[in-house]
């Protein structure tokens, strides 16, 4: 089974008194998490060195920053690198999530460079992709997130995608209160799949989890999640929320 994952992007959102409350809150929980079954917070950067403190020793909890710079070290003011983060002990680090795609100009190119140097330093990526309305509307948001996994993954090999993390993000459903319904998120986890498995090999396609990322809420989790290439999702504000993210966590297959 692929590992299950439930993460809560917090975005840009909390004090740091607000932020170990929650964890502590969602820790005092009762969740039946193993090595198929994952949560991963993904904070901001000042306060991920004190919720690394908070879960430690909680088994199948981890960190993960929003971001990272496509460049190794150097002149660049206010931005965070990879050995930075590989330094404090974070494992994951989310790429080209559709916010910074829009407000941050980051191209697929800019995006294959920020995966590549994840991979020099041994963290692990979850590679955002996914469609704007327009592009949904027009049908052609197959082909556009197959462009988006071609030109910032394809440069890897196959040993550097084993236990990769794909979130699929429906722009048009973030933040928006719409969701993808179910047929639709398996209809596009199954082609990325594809798109994967053509490129490399069934085997790899079938070992990485992919997670929805749109308006996944504690009503919707369990049906979403339900679906057979759905593995998890990438939760937004309902991550903000300990009952809202304790019921979506035990969505999880």
């Amino acid at each position: 089974m692929r590992k299950q994952i439930a993460a809560a992007n917090w975005k840009m959102n909390l004090t740091i008194q607000q932020a170990e409350t929650l964890v502590s809150d969602l820790l005092s929980a009762s969740f039946d998490l193993n090595q198929e079954r994952e949560v991963v917070f993904a904070v901001p950067f000042p306060y991920l060195v004190s919720i690394q403190n908070i879960i430690a020793g909680k088994e199948h909890v981890s960190v993960a920053a929003q971001n990272c710079y496509n460049k190794l070290s150097g002149a660049y003011t206010g931005e965070v690198s990879a050995e930075m983060l590989k330094s404090i002990g974070v494992p994951y680090v989310i790429i080209g999530h559709s916010e910074r795609r829009e407000y941050f100009n980051e191209t697929n190119a800019v995006l294959a460079e920020k995966v590549s140097i994840c991979f020099e330093y041994g963290l692990k990526p979850i590679f955002c992709c996914g469609e704007a309305l327009s592009i949904r509307e027009a049908g052609t948001q197959n082909s556009h997130v197959e462009n988006q996994l071609k030109e910032s993954l394809f440069h890897l090999t196959e040993e550097h995608l084993t236990g990769f993390v794909i979130a699929y993000e429906p722009i048009w459903a973030i933040g928006t209160g719409k969701t993808a319904t179910s047929e639709q998120a398996q209809e596009m986890h199954a082609h990325i799949r594809k798109v994967l498995a053509t490129q490399y090999s069934e085997a790899l396609a079938n070992s990485i989890s992919i997670l929805y990322g749109g308006s996944v809420k504690a009503a919707n989790a369990k049906e979403i999640f339900g679906q057979p290439d759905v593995d998890g999702g990438l939760v937004g504000g309902s991550s903000l929320i300990a009952t809202e993210f304790s019921v979506i966590i035990n969505s999880l297959k």
